[in-house]
């Protein structure tokens, strides 16, 4: 009797479904991270329309059938009161004009502070936040936290300082459904961006880690020290 040869051992199904999961996968990630790279790089110029967090509010209010008013006017950062500007910059980022898009003085106090049960703020630069602003929303997870790491470094090179301020203080989320400076100031004290005075800055500036539950009236004591942050550096 004639023996037949054992057949070749074929690989297994799973591997090769996983490893084409794992190649579309990475081509997927690439193509998302160049469209964020590419709509960055049209931020330069075009005013972005909408964001992540409008989004997500649009949707949130949709799902809890909730009603819901958007307040979204962008303005030029000329129409925006020097006062705001150092307000914003010393509530959030004081060393903005410093780093190159992250802050690692304030991500290791941040650190400190957690450990301490301390903690006031976050360590993320104003350039972190419109970075997550725009393409991430309000949720946490460590692939977002991976791929702002590396849209950071972008948005610093391809903005610039002014431009990412001006982004930033135009979409920031100040209120249910009150996105920017402009929204904000008409909002909460009926007056522009243009003409808001100092005292009202800081007390809107000391809202913006919480911008939901924070009233910028019930603010004095912490825009109190976002005043004297001012003051500090000669704002």
């Amino acid at each position: 009797m004639t023996e037949i040869p054992d057949a070749q051992p074929k690989p297994p199904l799973r591997k090769g479904y996983l490893r084409s999961f794992a190649r579309w996968f990475l081509i997927g990630v690439a193509l998302l991270w160049s469209l964020a790279v590419l709509t960055l790089v049209a931020a330069r110029w075009i005013n972005p329309p909408t964001t992540a967090v409008h989004m997500e509010r649009r949707f949130q209010a949709w799902i809890h059938h909730s009603p819901y008013y958007e307040r979204y006017e962008f303005v030029p950062l000329n129409q925006i009161s020097p006062d705001f500007q150092h307000a914003v910059i010393a509530a959030e980022d004081g060393r903005f004009y410093q780093h190159h898009g992250f802050d690692w003085q304030a991500i290791q106090k941040a650190a400190e502070d957690d450990m301490e049960g301390s903690r006031i703020r976050g360590g993320s630069t104003l350039t972190q936040q419109l970075v997550k602003n725009l393409f991430f929303g309000t949720g946490r997870s460590i692939l977002r936290k991976g791929a702002e790491f590396t849209l950071v470094p972008v948005a610093e090179l391809v903005l610039g300082k002014r431009r990412i301020l001006e982004l930033y203080l135009n979409v920031v989320e100040w209120g249910p459904g009150v996105y920017g400076a402009e929204s904000a100031c008409r909002y909460h004290y009926r007056t522009s961006a243009r003409n808001i005075d100092r005292q009202r800055s800081a007390q809107l500036a000391a809202i913006l880690p919480l911008p939901l539950k924070r009233r910028p009236d019930h603010m004095n004591h912490y825009s109190g020290l976002v005043l004297e942050r001012m003051r500090r550096v000669g704002w």
